[in-house]
């Protein structure tokens, strides 16, 4: 279909295809061996490779001409971390060109970055291929049965000698702050890191700042009335179009659209998702409401871990989130 946002351009949603069988995606190679048709009805020169669960901003041009100038068959975009944090993270060694030499996995002495002693680069698994040397490396992995990126398919073609890393705090996007983290990036694979990148955003000098009219982001794509506020108490939080806030306290929390809020419910460091209904006198304190949900007058969530387990999921971080399904009836596990 094509893009409302970016005109001239065209978005293939493509469901999992399971050419292989019924068995799920066995990894990232995987993934995209199974939708290989795709690529060769394309015929594109470069197929780029981005992960769908990490926060940032990339202008994706700047890479490919690094990608270009170096004359690699593959890119890797890396991000520098400060070397006493680097031990969680598996390592990209590269030389003073960029070329990527080895890689280490969690190593206890992380090899820094060229020009920075006190950095090492971490890979964010976004890749920029020549697709004739991607078809190849997914047929191999495919005859190996090695079916991530990160592990076994760049390792496997450093050898050649044309794997590159491209720095990601090199790459520039205007309108960015001087109070925003630089090189912003977050992988939300999980609960915590989900709800930590949504607070990211708050206050008057976020880490995050999704305000930026030289590089906006677009949402998908609905539109709405305004924001209705009868009556209410908001601090430090970000509320989207279609929400109905009616004598609410609200604070620090990310309110999505079509939400309703009634007389007396207080909402604290809370993710609420669209179209939720929060009725009269509820209490919600580190909730992430899926959406759809209706919570029932005078109810309170995240106070009592032992209780909530009955309708929600508890996170090991302790955020309780309660699923699009709704609540789920008491004394059921």
């Amino acid at each position: 279909m094509l893009s409302p946002v970016v005109r001239d351009h065209f978005i293939a949603l493509v469901p999992p295809q399971m050419r292989m069988g019924p068995e799920w995606f066995q990894g990232t190679a995987d993934a995209i061996f199974q939708n290989i048709n795709l690529i060769k009805q394309q015929q594109p020169e470069l197929t780029i490779i981005f992960g769908a669960d990490h926060i940032y901003r990339m202008d994706i041009r700047q890479m490919i001409d690094f990608h270009i100038a170096k004359g690699a068959e593959v890119t890797v975009a890396a991000r520098p971390v400060p070397l006493k944090e680097a031990s969680d993270f598996g390592i990209i060694v590269t030389n003073g060109e960029g070329r990527i030499t080895g890689f280490q996995e969690k190593p206890q002495k992380p090899t820094p970055m060229p020009g920075a002693s006190d950095r090492a680069y971490v890979s964010m698994g976004n890749y920029i291929f020549n697709t004739d040397v991607l078809l190849k490396a997914l047929g191999k992995a495919q005859r190996t049965r090695e079916h991530d990126f990160g592990m076994h398919v760049i390792p496997g073609l450093v050898k050649a000698g044309k794997v590159f890393a491209y720095d990601f705090s090199s790459n520039i996007i205007p309108g960015i702050q001087a109070y925003e983290e630089v090189g912003y990036w977050r992988d939300v694979g999980t609960i915590s890191a989900f709800y930590d990148a949504h607070m990211d955003m708050l206050g008057l000098a976020p880490a995050f700042e999704i305000n930026n009219s030289q590089w906006p982001m677009h949402g998908g794509g609905q539109r709405s009335v305004g924001v209705k506020i009868i009556r209410g108490d908001i601090r430090n939080s970000l509320i989207s179009e279609g929400t109905i806030i009616n004598g609410a306290k609200i604070r620090n929390s990310i309110i999505r659209s079509g939400v309703r809020i009634e007389k007396g419910a207080s909402i604290e460091d809370c993710i609420i998702m669209d179209n939720v209904v929060i009725k009269a006198n509820c209490k919600l304190k580190r909730v992430i409401v899926d959406k759809l949900n209706t919570v029932e007058v005078g109810e309170q969530i995240g106070f009592d871990p032992e209780a909530d387990r009955f309708r929600c999921h508890i996170d090991p971080s302790g955020i309780a989130v309660l699923p699009r399904e709704g609540r789920k009836p008491r004394g059921s596990r």
